[in-house]
């Protein structure tokens, strides 16, 4: 006897467990599959297009959006999903409407559906809006630690730092394995001046559980100042250990970017570039000079390569690395501007560092051309 066709539902159900556990290659086929079979299916379109957004096929995930809300056009998954997609193409306004009428339809105490929305919003730096959301999902269900750590996150970003630590440790006490937002709560207290907390935050995570590797690097440091360690002390060398971990990682993607960046720098005049790749190639009209440098920071971690790769090595290590390059050497230019006075240009990745070198506030180690 043959065996049956799959119905619509456990088509969902078979993809949304390929899609939980990273396997989005095989989500999307099966989610092909049981379109084919049932091409009105509102829930195979939303799944696909959450398995598109997953792959950064966003024109593709759009579709796949815009004809879930074609056969209905109330479904929340799929008025968010595209609100999520809308934002990846600057489309604020239109995304904004978009999740402004899921919360009017009642979804407004639907924790998962609200840290989705405030978590696209928070990607792309919409930090008024985002703070706003987590707010709304914070009070509608506050024994979500998720939501209080989220909230949290938001309002570091727009400067409430005092606002920004009192929601953290609300999520702390909801959730003490929170590992993410207990990380957090040590880089605030770093920045603070407050050491010994600091120490004791980063020092609750464990060596495993650390996918920072500033935080581990600030861990180690805080453990030789405030208890004298010496190098190569015993007690150090879990976290030296993961320290290498971290350092070792080689990510292939992060690789092909900067390949893609080097050689569009040398691209022909009238190149197409893709819109939701624009960060590759907003410096290439920066007139960097070219070469490769070290750069010590106030941290003491070091970075090494052109001007322009050893700003995005600050953002990523800083954990901005949703930002894109001008807004990450603005946002710091101002901060710098706060704590220190000075003036730092930040048009272009060069001055911007050069600047910082001269006033102190970053070391240039080696400076040499290949």
């Amino acid at each position: 006897m043959p065996d049956r066709f799959l119905s619509s539902e456990e088509y969902d159900e078979q993809a949304h467990k390929l899609y939980n556990d990273g396997d989005y290659d095989g989500a999307l086929e099966m989610l092909k599959e049981g379109l084919s079979l049932y091409p009105n299916a509102v829930e195979l379109y939303v799944g696909l297009g959450y398995a598109r957004l997953a792959r950064e096929e966003y024109a593709w995930a759009r579709k796949s959006f815009e004809q879930a809300v074609v056969l209905d056009g109330a479904h929340e998954d799929a008025l968010v999903g595209l609100g999520e997609t809308l934002l990846r193409f600057g489309e604020q306004e239109h995304a904004l409407r978009l999740f402004d009428e899921v919360a009017a339809m009642g979804y407004d105490d639907d924790i998962e559906l609200m840290l989705t929305m405030g978590r696209a919003l928070y990607r792309e730096a919409l930090y008024a809006q985002c703070r706003d959301v987590f707010a709304k999902a914070a009070a509608a269900r506050p024994d979500s630690a998720d939501a209080a750590a989220s909230l949290g996150y938001a309002l570091h970003r727009l400067g409430d730092d005092v606002g920004a630590g009192r929601q953290i440790r609300r999520a702390l006490r909801l959730d003490a394995d929170l590992h993410e937002a207990r990380v957090y709560l040590g880089h605030l207290l770093y920045d603070r001046g407050d050491w010994e907390g600091a120490l004791r935050e980063l020092e609750r995570v464990p060596p495993q559980e650390h996918w920072d590797a500033l935080a581990v690097w600030r861990l180690m440091e805080l453990k030789r100042a405030l208890w004298q360690l010496d190098a190569g002390d015993s007690r150090l060398a879990p976290w030296e250990q993961r320290l290498r971990e971290l350092e070792d990682l080689d990510d292939p993607i992060d690789r092909l970017l900067a390949e893609v960046e080097s050689n569009m720098r040398g691209g022909e005049p009238g190149a197409y570039f893709d819109p939701s790749q624009l960060e590759l190639f907003e410096l290439s009209q920066a007139g960097e000079s070219e070469g490769r440098h070290v750069v010590r920071l106030t941290d003491g971690h070091q970075m090494r390569g052109t001007w322009s790769e050893i700003v995005r090595q600050m953002r990523d290590q800083a954990g901005f690395s949703h930002e894109t390059i001008a807004h990450y050497m603005r946002r710091l230019a101002e901060r710098w501007h706060e704590q220190s006075g000075v003036e730092i240009p930040f048009a272009d990745p060069e001055s911007f560092l050069r600047a910082a070198v001269e006033a102190g506030l970053v070391r240039l180690e080696v400076e040499s051309e290949e």
